[in-house]
């Protein structure tokens, strides 16, 4: 069963896809451009490390531009983080060959994460199964089986080589003339993982 699984390269996303193997999944990793960055390299350099088959799935620079101004306006990046991860399933989800979506969403996210409703709409709308193995793990969970599974790097936002959604929308937004850090939190910590921590797993 093949499934093809949204992902940045970081420990949450990673992890999920650990999990979907070890649960028989055929697992396909697949991450997000808008086509003004090649930071996708950054995953696709991570899952040839972890030994997955990695493709780019490449997105209307429009919804990145109105991520873009959804940010502005609200002063903050939630919805517009949202909203790009709404698209990228439903862009994922379209694909004649795609017939299980998944990305490593968890518990306790507040953003990205589709709701009970989202999540049926989405599976309905493009009938597809939209799995989603961390849902029932917390912080702390991740964090133990992360760091026994992976050997990560954990850097300010602003400074780590990353493949998630906001790298771009941190450009566009700097190419509008405005300050992401105005936008974006200060001091937010994000991940990337360089490899498996033993050989063999």
């Amino acid at each position: 069963m093949l499934v093809h699984h949204l992902y940045s390269g970081g420990k949450d996303s990673s992890l999920a896809a650990w999990i979907l193997t070890r649960l028989g999944y055929e697992v396909k990793l697949v991450t997000v451009s808008f086509g003004l960055l090649d930071n996708w390299r950054f995953a696709r350099e991570t899952a040839e490390r972890l030994g997955f088959e990695h493709q780019t799935l490449y997105l209307p620079r429009e919804i990145l531009e109105n991520a873009a101004e959804i940010a502005i306006e609200d002063g903050h990046p939630n919805n517009a983080i949202q909203f790009i991860h709404e698209k990228a399933l439903e862009a994922l989800a379209s694909l004649p060959e795609v017939e299980r979506v998944s990305d490593g969403t968890r518990r306790d996210d507040r953003v990205p994460l589709l709701d009970l409703p989202k999540a049926r709409s989405l599976e309905d709308r493009f009938g597809v199964a939209y799995v989603r193995p961390l849902l029932g793990l917390g912080y702390r969970t991740v964090r133990e089986l992360t760091e026994r599974l992976f050997v990560v790097e954990i850097r300010e936002s602003e400074e780590l080589e990353k493949a998630d959604y906001e790298v771009e929308l941190r450009h566009l937004i700097r190419e509008n003339g405005l300050d992401p850090l105005e936008i974006f939190p200060r001091r937010h910590y994000q991940s990337r993982v360089l490899g498996w921590r033993e050989k063999g797993i």
